[in-house]
């Protein structure tokens, strides 16, 4: 198995992202880097990186307010974060992800709407070969 790799899904009439790691930080960045490939094919190598951290009661909670900065992020910084880095933790308030991404301006770019994560089919799980995941975000 690669590090981290993802899979755009067609799913009604969303899309869903499904991805592979090999520790749970890889397939959180994985999740977020197929968000990004859902909204745009093939980003510029411009922009500069950001950080955000965000936690939540369970991992899978995390997975999903994780995902939903990343979007509230495009919408407030006009960027869409691609180059997705994760650190994720369990603490004493449940999980933590400390992330980066590096954000392409929108202005650069002709990118699809994704509205929404959401918790229709998520699944975080641990497998033999490291962690997979699967989201499915309204478009």
């Amino acid at each position: 198995m690669s590090p981290m790799s993802y899979e755009l899904r067609e799913h009604t009439a969303d899309v869903a992202v499904e991805a592979t790691g090999e520790t749970i930080d890889a397939v959180f960045g994985a999740v977020a880097d197929g968000l990004a490939a859902a909204m745009h094919d093939d980003p510029p190598g411009e922009g500069r990186r950001f950080e955000l951290t965000r936690t939540a009661e369970s991992r899978e909670a995390l997975l999903f307010d994780y995902l939903d900065e990343l979007i509230y992020q495009r919408d407030v910084r006009a960027v869409l974060p691609v180059d997705n880095e994760a650190t994720v933790r369990e603490t004493a308030d449940g999980w933590t992800v400390t992330a980066s991404a590096r954000g392409v301006p929108l202005s650069s770019i002709t990118a699809r709407e994704v509205k929404a994560v959401t918790y229709s089919e998520m699944r975080l799980e641990s497998t033999a070969d490291g962690w997979r995941a699967y989201v499915v975000f309204d478009v």
